[in-house]
């Protein structure tokens, strides 16, 4: 149970979750580290915890470095249980620690845990506390991605503690981006955006505007890894994803029965091929719904099929439509497609979900029963036709 220095008398003292495969319905096939993380001065002051069944790995590390009774502070940037679910159990240990907390983290605290015989503090942005040679300080970023969330950041080690944004699921002993490959971080660091933080875009614009003027040459989220070398480029990469900036790039996600939906989706294909605009085609039966979301954050057309089953669609698109709705992608540009025996109803189903992520729309394309060489050549065309 190594404890890692991260700064001088600043230590990684979290936990690596091998086993997690989902997390919140989207799956973690890297698995997952809830980081806490140390902090020795004159007061010594643990920033997050981590799952509750992770808390012998976190104490184990912890008492490597300091007898974990003499932790005089708690900071809980975020009362979600991933990282707060074991500050009941190091509190057993520190009796005398404090809790930090934001405001509403305090009653986010108090409903989890019913702890109101706990030392607890409440702060604000602008608030800071002294340490010793330290001070903590401390920002509100409400809904990155919860009510409660706030950073801490620690100035005299230009260190920023942001809990959950700049996070990725990845379980790995390596511990910062410079030794892990960065294509990688960057793909789950994506997946973790479009699948956690999406929704909230507009509140992460809020939070980046606010981190830009702070000195920070290190970046400790509250998942994965540590950034230190390619700091500039996943704040880059938030600033892209929270304006919903979108590339030429399409997803196409459909479901079939008998084959012909699947036929529409690979002539839609072509067209998005032939016009050199990068294509992902992924059949729901068989493709994770999470992925596909990664693939949506940067695409400009999102395409939607199914047949019509029982009046309806497929339940695997309906899946990912909810999905997709619940995240909120804006500013780009639908296309809903299908075939029916007798009904039909899909197609236009799909379309009323899709025009709150798509305010434009292509023209839906609708077949009955088997499409015909010359129907294939009418969805190029209306497909063409809306690339114009």
């Amino acid at each position: 149970m190594k404890d890692i220095k991260i700064k001088e008398n600043i230590y990684w003292v979290g936990g690596i979750d091998w086993d997690l495969k989902d997390f919140h319905g989207y799956s973690t096939r890297r698995g997952s580290t809830y980081n806490a993380y140390l902090i020795v001065d004159e007061k010594i002051v643990l920033v997050d915890t981590v799952k509750h069944y992770l808390f012998d790995e976190m104490l184990q590390r912890i008492k490597k470095i300091i007898d974990p009774s003499k932790i005089d502070y708690i900071v809980s940037n975020h009362v979600e249980m991933d990282h707060s679910g074991a500050i009941p159990m190091i509190l057993d240990i520190a009796r005398n620690a404090t809790v930090i907390t934001s405001p509403n983290g305090e009653k986010g605290l108090k409903k989890h845990f019913k702890c109101d015989n706990w030392n607890m503090k409440v702060v604000n942005t602008g608030d800071s506390i002294n340490i010793g040679k330290r001070n903590l300080h401390f920002v509100l970023m409400q809904m990155v991605h919860w009510p409660d969330s706030m950073a801490t950041y620690i100035p005299e080690e230009k260190l920023l503690l942001p809990n959950d944004a700049f996070g990725q699921h990845i379980a790995t002993s390596e511990r910062f981006d410079d030794e892990v490959d960065l294509g990688i971080l960057k793909e789950e660091a994506a997946k973790y955006y479009a699948n956690i933080v999406l929704p909230h875009s507009k509140q992460v614009n809020s939070a980046l505007e606010a981190v830009s003027s702070l000195e920070v040459d290190m970046i400790a989220p509250s998942h994965g890894i540590i950034w230190r070398q390619n700091i500039g480029k996943i704040i880059s990469l938030y600033k892209k994803w929270a304006s919903n900036s979108t590339d030429e790039k399409a997803v196409i996600a459909y479901d079939t029965m008998w084959g012909a939906t699947e036929k529409i989706a690979h002539a839609v294909k072509d067209v998005f091929e032939e016009k050199g605009i990068t294509t992902v085609l992924a059949n729901l039966k068989t493709s994770d719904i999470s992925d596909i979301m990664t693939d949506v954050l940067d695409s400009k057309y999102i395409c939607v099929g199914s047949p019509t089953l029982n009046n309806g669609m497929m339940p695997t698109v309906a899946a990912f439509l909810t999905l997709l709705k619940g995240l909120a992608p804006e500013g780009r540009k639908g296309l809903a497609f299908g075939s029916y025996g007798w009904g039909g109803q899909s197609i236009g189903q799909i379309e009323e979900m899709l025009k709150e992520a798509c305010p434009e729309m292509f023209d839906s394309i609708k077949v009955q029963y088997v499409p015909t060489d010359e129907f294939i050549e009418d969805v190029k065309n209306i497909v063409k036709g809306g690339l114009r």
